[in-house]
């Protein structure tokens, strides 16, 4: 299984939690995993967005789409917000598979930035047949718990419904699919559950107990 996407771990009043809800097994060296999979069939799916869309520039929070391809800033992303919850499977690409990937019409990638640093994304991956997929959403750890991650989650299922809008000759988005995981914190499957995603999937399976790599060794221990 591939990495799960992640959300903002915590609550609005809540310090982020980190890999809750898994059951680790010392002996084996595996933790049982939870994934779940959910959709949203119609852009009516979505309730509306309490509060300002974090693409909107209220001073503080904007999201822009990055347009410009870049294996290097995409690489940044997802190692600084998955660096802590388990995210490897793309830690192996090298320069050329990471630009094969972005290169694909439709990719699209949405970075929040908190007054000019980046602070999460959404990254957005259409099918030939309409679907598309938010196959990497979260936000890096130091802005966590501090409500960006329900609003980013909101705009970028929007540009993920009006994705044709922007790629000519694309299919008009049918449907809008993810999956998260039990790794990702107890209010991970609640907030998109809050979005209009509706469950279609559920699996449990034995992964590795690995530790974080983190976005470099050391990081987050003063190091």
């Amino acid at each position: 299984m591939g990495d799960n996407v992640r959300v903002d771990n915590a609550s609005p009043d809540s310090s982020p939690v980190i890999s809750a809800g898994i059951s680790p097994d010392a002996a084996s060296g595996t933790v049982s995993v939870t994934t779940w999979w959910l959709e949203q069939t119609s852009p009516a799916d979505a309730p509306p967005v309490a509060g300002p869309a974090p693409g909107d520039d209220d001073g503080t929070v904007r999201t822009v789409r990055a347009e410009v391809p870049s294996p290097e800033f995409s690489r940044f992303l997802y190692t600084a917000v998955g660096g802590d919850i388990h995210w490897t499977d793309r830690l192996g690409w090298n320069y050329g598979r990471w630009r094969t990937f972005l290169d694909r019409p439709g990719v699209e990638t949405w970075v929040a930035y908190d007054r000019g640093t980046p602070a999460g994304y959404v990254e957005l991956d259409p099918d030939a047949e309409g679907g598309v997929e938010i196959s990497y959403f979260g936000l890096l750890p130091a802005f966590r718990g501090r409500g960006i991650g329900g609003p980013l989650l909101s705009f970028g299922t929007a540009r993920a419904w009006d994705l044709a809008e922007r790629w000519p000759g694309r299919a008009p988005t049918r449907r809008v699919w993810v999956h998260t995981c039990s790794k990702d914190g107890p209010f991970a499957l609640e907030n998109y559950r809050r979005r209009g995603f509706r469950g279609y999937r559920t699996t449990v399976e034995d992964e590795p107990l690995l530790a974080t790599p983190g976005p470099w060794p050391g990081a987050g221990n003063g190091m």
